[in-house]
């Protein structure tokens, strides 16, 4: 298959260092390499190979800010780490940066990342059960039947926005959307509110100055979304929160909401646009899926395995002193899951270029008591999304050159910035759309405006009945006779 180019790889606008900056030295002091900066995101993959080769399964690296930390680069280390929560815990309260000063938690891009929240992912033992059984119970009301039907139409609704003009860019028009649609509905949010929620969240996994703000404004639009499903329950993941035994508060509630919008969408729109450039790229992967020796899903996974949508996942905090892949870890040290590093593990990959085939060993939903609840559900929009997406345009292909297209690297994730496509032009098709999409936002470097909610909430979470198009057709069909 092939591999994303690692020269290709830019910033955002605006966000490239000036020259003699400090962020484009790849070190910072006693020759510790940086995971930040112009240099890092250049070559992620290549980095983890060089900090591999010195100094085996586990590096030292610095965060922004150059805030020390481990990067935990081998398969089996990573799994350790992440089954050991006795010794490896989640509560990042524990790391000794808060109390040393290194970190300034008003105003480093960090935080949103690696700060306490009252939520599942920052507990462990019982805590963590109480709270995750909360989220498994909203996932899991959800039947994949029920929740394909919501893919297929939002995904229909996408497709028909372009289909007439013959090309599309399928990063910005499909898959950093039906995401964010399709979350915004389960989570009981209007769905008008993907556009401004797709912004907030790729700036706030970026890190960049703004990071503190777009993540205030995803807290408050759900805290927004609480008030209102106080006032009206619904058949939602929001409802079932707060009516669940465990007994959530509402900061309990909206904490919770803001981790599976986040993690479910950054995961989900990056395992999308891999998968497309694939399809769009590489004739043997097309050719396998046209052949019908590889399924989609089995596609899916295999992208999970080469190229995980999130490559980095802060963090554990070591409770004592220990030992882990030939270093010596001080209690209160961070430590941060190398996802990308770990899948391709001479130790459990010899060869990468091997097809994994029905393999879900990998550690692209992490591992242990803290693994992805809601990766189910992640697969099956990106499936059942793609699958639409071939379906409606058969003969789709890139319209550019695969050298001429671009990623965007931070520290935990590796996006693709645009992914042009071509095919022959087509009539929309009326697949139950509801409404017409809003027009995504202008691009801006700051915060999002506030959201403004409707003064009735009734009325705000009334959603119109979907048309079925066989009723259309069958009217039409009577009145003729």
């Amino acid at each position: 298959m092939t591999v994303p180019p690692s020269d290709r790889t830019t910033t955002e606008p605006g966000l490239t260092p000036p020259p003699g900056c400090p962020a484009h030295t790849a070190t910072g002091a006693d020759g510790v390499t940086r995971l930040f900066g112009a240099a890092a995101a250049t070559d992620p993959m290549g980095l983890y190979e060089k900090l591999r080769a010195t100094h085996g399964p586990v590096a030292p690296v610095l965060l922004d800010g150059d805030v020390r930390a481990w990067l935990v680069l081998g398969y089996l280390e990573n799994r350790d780490v992440a089954s050991r929560s006795t010794q490896f815990s989640r509560d990042p309260r524990i790391w000794h940066g808060w109390k040393s000063g290194e970190i300034d938690p008003t105003a480093s891009p960090l935080v949103p990342m690696i700060g306490w929240r009252p939520d599942c992912v920052c507990a462990d033992g019982e805590e963590h059960q109480r709270l995750r059984g909360a989220v498994t119970a909203g996932l899991n009301q959800f039947d994949q039947r029920g929740i394909r039907r919501h893919i297929t139409r939002f995904a229909h609704q996408l497709v028909d926005e372009f289909c007439e003009r013959g090309k599309a860019e399928l990063v910005g028009q499909f898959t950093e959307h039906l995401p964010m649609l399709v979350l915004t509905h389960l989570l009981g949010m209007p769905d008008e509110y993907g556009p401004k929620l797709v912004h907030a969240s790729r700036d706030l996994f970026k890190g960049t100055e703004t990071s503190l703000a777009s993540n205030a404004y995803v807290l408050e639009t759900l805290e927004q979304l609480v008030v209102a499903k106080r006032a009206l329950p619904g058949q939602d993941i929001a409802s079932v929160l707060m009516s669940h035994p465990a007994d959530l508060t509402d900061e309990e509630v909206q904490h919770h909401l803001r981790l599976i919008l986040l993690a479910g969408y950054e995961t989900t729109a990056n395992l999308m646009s891999n998968v497309l450039r694939m399809v769009v790229t590489d004739p043997r992967f097309r050719g396998s899926l046209a052949g019908g020796q590889m399924t989609l899903p089995e596609a899916v996974e295999q992208v999970l395995w080469d190229e995980p949508p999130l490559m980095v996942c802060p963090g554990r905090w070591a409770t004592g002193d220990t030992s882990l892949g030939g270093q010596e870890i001080k209690a209160g040290d961070m430590l941060l899951l190398g996802l990308a590093a770990g899948n391709v593990d001479q130790a459990v990959r010899p060869d990468p270029s091997t097809r994994v085939h029905h393999n879900r060993a990998h550690l692209s939903f992490s591992a242990g008591a803290h693994e992805c609840p809601g990766q189910d559900i992640s697969r099956v929009i990106a499936d059942t999304g793609i699958d639409v997406l071939l379906t409606r345009l058969p003969d789709i292909s890139l319209a550019v050159p695969e050298d001429e297209l671009t990623w965007r690297s931070s520290t935990w994730a590796r996006h693709l910035t645009a992914l042009p496509a071509k095919f022959a032009s087509r009539s929309p098709e009326a697949h139950d759309v509801l409404t017409p999409l809003p027009a995504p936002p202008p691009p801006s470097s700051g915060m999002p405006t506030q959201p403004q909610w409707p003064a009735s909430e009734p009325e705000l979470m009334r959603r119109p009945e979907p048309r079925a198009s066989w009723r259309a057709w069958l009217r039409r069909f009577l009145r003729r006779r």
